[in-house]
C-alpha cells in the first residue's frame, strides 16, 4: 500500500540486481553517498505517526486510477470547475498516468480553462488585452526584433508560430463578431430600401 512504512513486496537481493542491471549498486559504498548518515535506522525524525493523518476531503479530488487512495495531504487551492474540470476528472477516472490519453486530456482541459477564462474576461470590468499582456510594449527600446532572432536562442524554431498562437484566437473572435454583426445589420438594411 502506498504512503505507509511497510513494504508488502520484498525487494530483490543485491546479487540478482547486479547480474540483471549493468552498473547496479555503484552507490552502495556509504563513502559515496553524502546522505548516508541520515539514512540510518533509529535516527529520531520527530514523526509521531506511522501513517500521517488523512486530510479530510471536502469535495472530490482527482486521483489516478493506479492509486487506491489519496495522499495523506493534498492541495485544495484550485478545485476542478466547469467543462475543464469535467475533462480533467474524466482523464483521472479513466486513464492511468502511464497512458498518453491521460496527459492529452489534461492538456485539453488546460486549454479549455484558458479559453473560458478569456471569454469570462470579456464580461468583466477589465477584459484581457493581448498587446500589453504579451509584454511586447515593455520591449520597446530593447531591440525586440533583434533579440528574438539572436543566435543562441533555443526557441528559434517556433518563434514564427508564437504570434499566430497569441494573436490568432483574437483575430478569429474579431472575424466571428464581424460576421454576426454583418448578419444582424444586413436584414435591417433590406427593409429600409
Amino acid at each position: 500500500m502506498p504512503y505507509t512504512a511497510d513494504k508488502p513486496i520484498p525487494p530483490p537481493d543485491s546479487s540478482s540486481l547486479r547480474e540483471r542491471i549493468p552498473g547496479w549498486g555503484a552507490d552502495l559504498d556509504p563513502a559515496n553517498r553524502p546522505a548516508f548518515p541520515h539514512e540510518q535506522p533509529g535516527i529520531p525524525t520527530g514523526a509521531h505517526w506511522e501513517l500521517p493523518e488523512q486530510q479530510p476531503e471536502k469535495q472530490p479530488r482527482e486521483r489516478s486510477v493506479e492509486h487506491t487512495r489519496l495522499t495523506p495531504v493534498f492541495g485544495t487551492a484550485q478545485p476542478l470547475h466547469g467543462l475543464s474540470g469535467r475533462i480533467r476528472r474524466f482523464a483521472y477516472d479513466t486513464y492511468s498516468e502511464g497512458q498518453a490519453a491521460h496527459w492529452l486530456l489534461l492538456i485539453v482541459g488546460d486549454r479549455v480553462d484558458a479559453i473560458t477564462s478569456h471569454l469570462r474576461s470579456f464580461v468583466s470590468a477589465r477584459p484581457d488585452e493581448p498587446i500589453s499582456q504579451s509584454g511586447i510594449l515593455g520591449e520597446r527600446g530593447r531591440r525586440p526584433v533583434a533579440s528574438r532572432v539572436a543566435p543562441g536562442r533555443i526557441d528559434l524554431k517556433h518563434t514564427w508560430l508564437d504570434p499566430i498562437l497569441v494573436v490568432g484566437p483574437w483575430l478569429l473572435v474579431a472575424y466571428g463578431v464581424f460576421k454576426v454583426g454583418k448578419a444582424i445589420v444586413r436584414p435591417g438594411s433590406r427593409r429600409s430600401s
